[in-house]
């Protein structure tokens, strides 16, 4: 079964959808199949993967009202090498549809089921918000990714979120864990950078990434293009840095499938 992993940030503009997209590439270069779900409206990670997101029979609002299949509304990506669930604006819509439908918060997990099995991992893009799709996203998830930058209301925000998931991780869904904390756009000159870094470390030790992505103009120009900075520039510091991230993820998820087999054959 795939590893899901909700990429979410309740505060906007920290590189939210930037890391789904070049996670999901760099993850594809380790060789692993990879499912990127964009359940965000304005629909960032369906253009940045080069899918016309004004030209689409089905995409995620279609998954989560159930008038299609998840099967249905997958699309691959050449370039990016990974599968999309596309979206629009029509997700908009979901919001209010879903409040009068059964098991609205898990509708999005109740989907993944048919196709789990096919991917390696599974990255969900969310909406910069805490909304009806932001929960069914951390319903469906077994971690979730925090991309933050390193300043002063970015650790304001994360209090938040921090709360929000033991709360769902309480209700509807007790497997919920936080994957790790993502430092983006991270400039080292900056003091500040240095000091909320050195708190995160302080207060979350190995939950923060050791991979920090850097300001890269590389980066910041590949979604203009429909493509994975890989995919544009592979050379570039950001597309060095998200390859280094997807090790990174690889070897922590490994190390906890090896422990977990562990405790299963002794006992413990």
């Amino acid at each position: 079964m795939g590893k899901i992993l909700a990429v979410t940030n309740q505060k906007g503009g920290v590189g939210k959808t930037t890391s789904c997209i070049n996670l999901s590439a760099s993850l594809v270069a380790t060789k692993r199949k990879v499912l990127l779900i964009d359940i965000d409206p304005q629909g960032n990670a369906t253009t940045g993967s080069g899918i016309n997101k004004h030209d689409l029979e089905y995409s995620s609002y279609h998954v989560l009202t159930g008038r299609c299949t998840i099967d249905q509304a997958i699309q691959s990506t050449e370039e990016a090498g990974y599968d999309v669930v596309p979206t629009n604006a029509d997700l908009t819509a979901a919001e209010v549809e879903l409040m009068s439908l059964e098991a609205k918060e898990t509708r999005l997990r109740n989907a993944l089921a048919a196709v789990s099995d096919r991917y390696d991992f599974i990255l969900i893009d969310c909406p910069p918000s805490l909304n009806m799709l932001t929960l069914n996203a951390l319903a469906a998830a077994e971690g979730v990714i925090i991309p933050m930058q390193c300043e002063y209301y970015a650790l304001e925000g994360l209090t938040a979120l921090m709360e929000t998931i033991t709360g769902i991780r309480q209700t509807i869904n007790p497997k919920l864990h936080i994957e790790g904390l993502l430092r983006t756009m991270y400039d080292p000159r900056i003091g500040l950078t240095n000091e909320v870094s050195r708190q995160l470390i302080g207060h979350f030790g190995d939950q923060v990434y050791r991979t920090v992505i850097p300001r890269n103009v590389r980066l910041a120009e590949a979604p203009s293009h429909g493509k994975p900075v890989l995919a544009y520039d592979r050379t570039s510091r950001g597309a060095v840095a998200y390859l280094a991230l997807a090790g990174e993820l690889v070897r922590r998820h490994e190390k906890s499938v090896r422990e977990l087999k562990t405790e299963r054959k002794t006992g413990t």
